[in-house]
């Protein structure tokens, strides 16, 4: 496993990441997995050199960060290990139990590292904007908890590109603690991020960590599974009936049948070579599905292979800010 900067900061991470949010409670969707069936993913994904874990304070209403406590932290000295969570969405029916007011920024930390049983945060980041908080409110509140040795690092997800920057701008002339990272919603059916979102974290040093890759499975070939039938997110982000996702995921399957590798090592490596990218986060359930994540680190596709994969994109309406 290769390790590279995140952004222009000094912490260093595996060139993919493991996405957590399959890991928590059935309870909460019926295609997450317990404790104790997360255990062996979590153990391959150390055993693979991954040191990046991608978290949120309401996957499975906190569930997912009791996991990774109780089957990752035991596995590794907790300075080899770099852990991500986020905060914004509801925990709870209490009108101050989301979003990112001061109070909401102040307990939602608090509550993870209960939940993680550590005493600091690598990446602490928003999950999305707060158009109900002053912007200045949520980002004094984020530097105080970095200042307090809670947080070591800061980061965002989807997002505007004009909201982000103005966020940067704030902590700029404020001397506050910066974003050093953006976890985008970009695929190959989702390129819409192209357009300024990616080019501003590259103009700035930031950081890029993309999610869903594989398109909630759509770009590996996975069009029924107990998630696609009952993952809401995904149903509404991606429908593969539509042809222009046809036609991308045509376009997959041919470039790795000519290679003879399967769909998803395709469109991974393709995510992972795009400019600016520093790890593309991964979800997986079974521990044999990292062997296409990191096999695709390994991958350079010919400009004839990228322009095959990209020629059957259309613009899109923005999707995954909600």
């Amino acid at each position: 496993m290769d390790y590279v900067n995140l952004g222009k900061s000094g912490l260093k991470v595996s060139r993919i990441g493991l996405g957590c949010m399959t890991f928590g409670s059935p309870d909460w969707a019926p295609w997450v997995l317990d404790a104790d069936a997360s255990a062996p993913i979590l153990a391959e994904a150390v055993e693979r050199g991954i040191n990046l874990f991608d978290t949120a304070d309401m996957y499975s209403k906190g569930a997912s960060e009791d996991v990774l406590r109780d089957k990752l932290l035991p596995l590794l000295p907790r300075h080899k290990i770099v852990l991500a969570t986020k905060l914004y969405n509801p925990m709870s029916d209490d009108p101050n139990d989301r979003g990112l007011s001061r109070k909401h920024v102040y307990d939602a930390v608090d509550g993870s590292l209960r939940r993680l049983g550590t005493d600091h945060i690598d990446l602490l980041q928003l999950h999305r904007f707060d158009y109900d908080t002053p912007l200045e409110e949520t980002l004094d509140a984020l530097n105080d908890v970095v200042r307090a040795g809670k947080v070591r690092y800061l980061g965002a997800s989807s997002m505007f590109a004009w909201q982000f920057m103005k966020a940067l701008g704030l902590q700029r002339a404020n001397g506050w603690a910066q974003f050093v990272s953006m976890q985008p919603h970009y695929n190959l059916i989702y390129r819409e991020e192209e357009r300024e979102m990616l080019p501003l974290c590259r103009s700035e040093g930031i950081g890029v960590l993309p999610w869903s890759p594989l398109a909630r499975g759509v770009l590996a070939g996975k069009r029924k599974s107990t998630r696609a039938d009952s993952d809401k997110v995904a149903n509404a982000l991606y429908d593969s009936a539509r042809a222009q996702d046809e036609a991308i995921a045509e376009a997959v399957r041919e470039v790795a049948d000519a290679r003879g590798v399967s769909m998803a090592r395709i469109a991974y490596a393709w995510v992972a070579t795009r400019p600016g990218i520093t790890a593309p986060l991964v979800g997986i359930s079974r521990p044999e599905l990292f062997d296409d994540a990191i096999a695709a680190l390994d991958i350079t596709l010919d400009d004839d292979e990228v322009a095959r994969l990209e020629a059957p994109y259309r613009p899109k309406p923005v999707a995954g800010h909600q």
